[in-house]
């Protein structure tokens, strides 16, 4: 029974039900003790093991509740797998925390909890970055407060432990973000009569104040003979798009921390019948998924491969990644011919195809049937928007937003509202007689602004 052997189980009833007869217990009753042995076979475990879940569930469901920034940086830090990392930071965002990048005068080793309750990005989770370096940075600002700037940052750390790519980590993951003066784009221009970048002017200027600094230190006057030191002068450049500063930030922390490429998409990923990639991946490891069912899927393309068989024949390899995981995709012969041009990294893409059995095999595959780019479906899909509110949302600025938005962007969606008056327990159903509108970014901003507006979109197809 503890070994879950249900064979062996099963050669054993009859033994059981005919010597307990013997011994005057009525069969019905052993029946339904051996049911119920059946039943504690698959998974149990005695009161005091029981007893102790329970105990463990209140005292975490409590810090929960009552510390939830506290609760989720604990979390954070032993979450381990970067998937599992993702997972609670979702779940932040769901709790309505707010978890933040790097800081240079915030971060601490771990994730940890700033005065404002927000949870902090931690050192040790960069790449490029050691535990000499973590603990010079902390030690230092310990013991002789906040970093004013980056210039000042610089004479004051040693770099011999925190150094150039130690530094380039602090700057992909936005750890001097809190000096304004400077975007994360300008660490890395090289000014005109320049041959290197800003970043390591500022690492050779720090190098120069340090040395004078020691020099002066051995002499009668000390500091009195130190020369003054220009600081750089770092002139404006072009800044980093988000998806290059997303892009830095998952390469020194493996997940995108201060945004997600596929943010701008959020409505229509939720909205729109996509399949979470994780389900999907769950689907492809089952043995026989059910094949014929539309499939539709969104993300980012985050690999793309044109690649050749032996037989010379094209076909492409698409990794598509959300919010939830990540898969890989194929595309054969006529497929790759069609859909080609989004076998390209960094595009935003909805696929849409189906579980099909391989020609004479207890195989699945996935046939895709349509590509097409994410910014597109606001246009294409949406046959209706169903909204249903509270009569209390139904205000002067809902009705001119709606009517200036459907002036500014006519279409085909039909709008229809049901208002609620929960007070007189009614209800009220209204809808668009004549044109429609275009679902379009200045709406779903207004919808995502009033969440009390429940939104369902009725699609094409």
């Amino acid at each position: 029974m503890g070994k879950k052997q249900i064979a062996i189980l099963n050669k054993m009833k009859a033994q059981f039900v005919e010597g307990a007869s013997k011994k005057g217990h009525p069969k019905d009753k052993l029946d339904k003790i051996w049911r119920d042995w059946e039943a504690f076979a698959q998974y149990a475990f005695n009161k005091s093991h029981s007893t102790c879940y329970a105990f463990v569930a209140y005292q975490t469901a409590y810090l929960k509740a009552h510390y939830p920034s506290e609760y989720m940086a604990a979390i954070l830090n032993h979450a381990g797998a970067i998937e599992k990392i993702t997972f609670f930071m979702e779940e932040c965002k769901r709790m309505g925390l707010v978890v933040l990048g790097c800081d240079i005068n915030e971060s601490q080793k771990g994730f940890g909890v700033n005065s404002k309750g927000e949870i902090r990005f931690g050192f040790g989770g960069l790449k490029g970055i050691g535990d000499a370096a973590i603990d010079g940075i902390i030690e230092e600002r310990n013991q002789n407060g906040p970093f004013k700037d980056v210039f000042d940052f610089i004479q004051r750390i040693n770099q011999r432990v925190v150094n150039k790519k130690a530094l380039e980590s602090l700057v992909y993951a936005g750890a001097f973000d809190c000096f304004a003066q400077l975007h994360r784009g300008q660490y890395f221009a090289i000014q005109t009569g320049e041959q290197i970048n800003n970043l390591e002017r500022i690492i050779k200027f720090g190098n120069v104040v340090q040395t004078s600094k020691q020099s002066s230190m051995g002499s009668l006057f000390g500091e009195a003979t130190m020369p003054e030191i220009a600081t750089p002068k770092i002139l404006p450049s072009e800044p980093w798009s988000l998806i290059e500063k997303l892009e830095h930030e998952k390469d020194v922390t493996g997940i995108y921390i201060s945004g997600h490429p596929l943010d701008n998409y959020r409505f229509e990923m939720k909205h729109f019948n996509m399949l979470p990639i994780s389900d999907f991946e769950a689907m492809r490891l089952e043995a026989n998924p059910k094949t014929g069912i539309p499939i539709r899927l969104a993300g980012m393309v985050v690999g793309a491969q044109h690649r050749q068989t032996k037989k010379g024949m094209d076909f492409g390899v698409l990794a598509l990644e959300d919010y939830s995981g990540k898969t890989e995709l194929m595309l054969w012969r006529e497929d790759f011919l069609n859909f080609k041009h989004f076998v390209e990294a960094g595009l935003m893409l909805s696929i849409t195809g189906y579980f099909k059995q391989r020609f004479n095999q207890g195989q699945y595959e996935f046939k895709i049937t349509s590509i097409s780019l994410l910014e597109s479906l606001k246009t294409s899909m949406p046959k209706s928007l169903d909204m249903e509110l509270p009569l209390k949302q139904v205000t002067h600025e809902l009705v001119n937003f709606m009517e200036e938005n459907i002036q500014k962007y006519p279409g085909t969606a039909t709008l229809k509202f049901k208002v609620l008056d929960f007070e007189q327990e009614t209800s009220v159903s209204l809808y668009t007689l004549g044109g429609g509108v275009t679902l379009n970014d200045e709406l779903i901003e207004y919808l995502n602004d009033h969440p009390d507006i429940h939104v369902q979109v009725g699609l094409t197809g």
